[in-house]
């Protein structure tokens, strides 16, 4: 029996919080409760044990979800967890052999010995769910529950994709509380795996290639760690990681907080460098913490890394310093603008790490920071893991990268032109959550620019947030959340908007596509807009959804002048669909590659460029066949790569706007100089921002301006703006303008000050 009637108490994660003070970053579950993501197109095998209470949550809606149970022996039968058995799980077998998830139930399989061709499956919302719907079941006894959220590749212009789910088990005999602050498992069989307690040191050697995993095991909590050359040390010289030659060699003299790629000792050698970190907010200029730093507090004799550091060393014969300079992970440190170093609570969550890979071998030290007299621990310091892997490992280079503060890290991913594109460059930089090319190899940014005023480029645009929304309230809420008149929006056509808060500052700007009467795509710069979207259509009731798809759509960009000549020869669209030809802009066609065969696109004329240019959209899996074709067709004609260097170059001319540059929460769009997309004397209804844009219209303060500058210097953007003493704006984006062999800057300025020929100083 289904058991979604049963009264369950709520198991959602909630906000740590301690007399009255919301802790953000750290969502805490009650004791015994455990969760356990499930990946759309994905699987999840878990121990489940008799009594244990099973809530599967499906967080987007429309999801599907697949359940298994094995007992110990081998049966399978979903009435053991009160669930309604007698299907065929057939997504969970079309997902095992897909993704790492499923191979990761495979081997929970194979090593239990249980076969997925007897299971009896179940299936939660099979007549769909709502954004949030929860299902509830009671385990009988003990045995592996496998949960899939199934679906396949989603075409183009479909709008379904497969979706994550949540696991969530009450546990009937919770283990020990101590038990559950164990460190995560490791990322794969460790040569040396230890944990250090708060206030205390622990040496260790790493040979060449190896990789050291540094863990913050509950939050919160810093390790300082520094490492010597062996090869050094035994002709007894000291080279440890020197912070001011690693600065000068990295190219970054005033020191900020984040991490750099290498670290170098003092005679240059480099150390170790950076393969994987979650946090992205660390200390790497600082000491570690000191007996005189305590002393100068008022707590003379208090533990301290630096000493702790000393004992540990002296036993190696390194000898001991008042103070060791260390990389200072997970030490939430910044800059004032006197430049006086400041503290706040550490950004690391449970489990945070960061992974380094040994460049020659290493003696090592880390330690868990013992501080209980200041935010840097947050008050509170706990224990530090330490593991290293083998020089064979496979790791791949990746930064943190989460949706919200409160999300499930997620490591930097490819996208699926990556390979593509590194037939070009090995030059990749992270852009919102994803590697893109920042310069190719044999072109440079200049080049990839002219190329693309010239004759033609493809670049990747894959990172652009994706959401689908459908369902008979579709138009209202799309209505109700963008400045645009949504109402006037055709079927097949696009339109570029800004999305507002209630107080008029900007979440973000994008595009809408209508694919029908009800049925919308959503492409915008960041994650906050679709939660946006979809965090209205629940407080409001629509009868809509809002679905990420972002990773069943990935998309290039083919701009320049020849854009039209490469694509026409390479498009096909049926009889009912614009060819590239016709194609007017801000329009979508629905397309192949090549004939009627060809893997499915979906091309709009739209781009970032100021040129002429169109987008091609297709499902990673057909990647690699949309970039060759275009390729084939291109190359000869001129086409090249192009980076972000280069795009950013192209944008800053035709006047394009970025978040975090010209446009944040605090900007409304007219002051980011998109004034045009908010039409408040056509669209007639409400939208969420109205009242505001309307008051902040008739009382304007800052405008968007371009800048003409004299001499050849380029502006920092952040720059200020003066008229004569006072500051009147600040620089959003500048660069020297290839084309016009000058250079050239956004700005945002005072409306007083914002006239065309109005002589400004920077």
């Amino acid at each position: 029996m289904d058991g979604r009637d049963v009264n369950f108490h709520p198991v959602f994660p909630t906000p740590y919080e301690r007399a009255g003070v919301i802790t953000p970053g750290l969502p805490i579950l009650p004791h015994g409760v455990e969760r356990h993501p499930v990946p759309g197109g994905g699987s999840r095998a878990v121990r489940i044990d008799k009594g244990d209470q099973i809530t599967v949550q499906d967080r987007e809606g429309l999801q599907p979800i697949e359940l298994v149970f094995f007992a110990p022996d081998g049966t399978s039968d979903a009435g053991m967890i009160g669930a309604r058995g007698g299907r065929d799980p057939q997504g969970l077998k079309a997902a095992l052999s897909g993704d790492y998830s499923g191979r990761k139930v495979l081997q929970a399989l194979d090593k239990s010995g249980f076969d997925i061709g007897r299971a009896d499956g179940a299936i939660v919302f099979p007549e769909g769910s709502h954004p949030g719907d929860t299902a509830h079941f009671i385990a009988s006894r003990d045995g592996l529950l496998i949960v899939c959220a199934p679906g396949s590749a989603m075409e183009p212009h479909e709008q379904w994709a497969p979706t994550e789910v949540v696991l969530y088990v009450r546990r009937a005999n919770p283990a020990d509380p101590a038990e559950t602050r164990k460190a995560p498992d490791p990322m794969a069989d460790p040569l040396i795996d230890f944990n250090i307690l708060p206030g205390e040191a622990h040496p260790y050697q790493v040979k060449a290639g190896q990789f050291i995993q540094i863990l913050d095991v509950q939050g919160r909590e810093c390790s300082d760690f520094q490492a010597f050359s062996l090869r050094a040390l035994d002709r007894g010289i000291e080279r440890e990681i020197d912070p001011t030659t690693t600065r000068s060699l990295m190219g970054s003299l005033y020191p900020l907080p984040g991490l750099f790629s290498k670290y170098f000792s003092v005679d240059q050698e480099p150390l170790v460098e950076i393969v994987q970190d979650t946090v992205g907010r660390h200390d790497t200029f600082g000491l570690a913490c000191t007996a005189r730093y305590y002393e100068d507090l008022g707590y003379p004799g208090h533990v301290n890394c630096s000493d702790n550091i000393n004992h540990e060393l002296g036993a190696l014969g390194i000898r001991p310093r008042g103070g060791w300079p260390a990389i200072n992970f997970f030490f939430n440190t910044m800059l004032d603008d006197t430049n006086a170093i400041g503290m706040d609570d550490p950004y690391s969550r449970p489990g945070d790490y960061v992974l380094l890979r040994a460049l020659t071998d290493l003696v090592c030290v880390s330690t868990a920071c013992p501080c209980d007299v200041d935010p840097a621990n947050g008050w509170n310091p706990t224990d530090i893991q330490v593991r290293v892997y083998g020089e064979n490992e496979d790791f791949k280079r990746s930064i943190g990268w989460r949706k919200t503060p409160e999300a499930d890290v997620e490591d930097t991913r490819k996208t699926g032109f990556h390979d593509c594109f590194a037939r070009h460059t090995r030059d990749f930089v992270e852009y919102a959550g994803y590697w893109l090319p920042n310069q190719m190899t044999n072109h440079g940014a200049i080049e990839e620019y002219w190329a693309a005023r010239e004759k033609a480029v493809v670049m990747d645009l894959s990172p652009l947030r994706k959401y689908e929304v459908t369902g008979p309230d579709a138009e209202e809420l799309m209505q109700l959340c963008v400045t645009r008149d949504i109402k006037k929006l055709a079927v097949g056509g696009i339109v570029y908007t800004a999305m507002c808060y209630a107080h008029g500052g900007m979440i973000d700007d994008g595009t809408v596509y209508r694919l029908g009467e009800t049925n919308f795509r959503w492409i915008g710069g960041n994650d906050q807009s679709g939660l946006w979207l979809r965090k209205q259509a629940q407080e409001r009731g629509l009868n809509a959804w809002v679905r990420s798809s972002t990773e069943h759509h990935c998309n290039i960009a083919v701009q320049g002048p020849l854009s039209r000549d490469i694509l026409k020869q390479v498009i096909w669209t049926p009889p009912q669909q614009p060819t590239v030809e016709e194609l007017p802009w801000f329009r979508l066609a629905i397309a192949r590659i090549g004939d009627f065969h060809g893997p499915s696109v979906v091309v709009s004329r739209t781009g970032y460029s100021g040129e002429l240019g169109y987008e091609v959209f297709c499902h990673p899996k057909d990647a690699e066949k949309v970039f060759d074709a275009i390729w084939d067709v291109g190359a000869p004609m001129g086409m090249i790569p192009l980076g972000l260097a280069a795009l950013n170059m192209l944008r800053i001319e035709a006047g394009l706007i970025f978040a975090g540059s010209e446009f944040d929460d605090q900007t409304d769009p007219m002051e980011a100089g998109i004034g045009f997309a908010v039409p408040l004397k056509s669209k007639q209804d409400d939208f969420i921002g109205r009242a505001a844009l309307e008051q902040r219209k008739a009382n304007p303060q800052r405008k968007l301006v371009g800048l003409d500058l004299e001499g050849g210097i380029v502006p920092t953007p952040g720059d200020c703006v003066h008229v004569g003493k006072p500051q009147i704006g600040v620089v959003t984006s500048a660069m020297k303008s290839p084309i016009l062999g000058k250079v050239i800057a956004l700005a945002r300025v005072d409306v007083t000050q914002a006239e065309l020929g109005t002589p400004l100083e920077i």
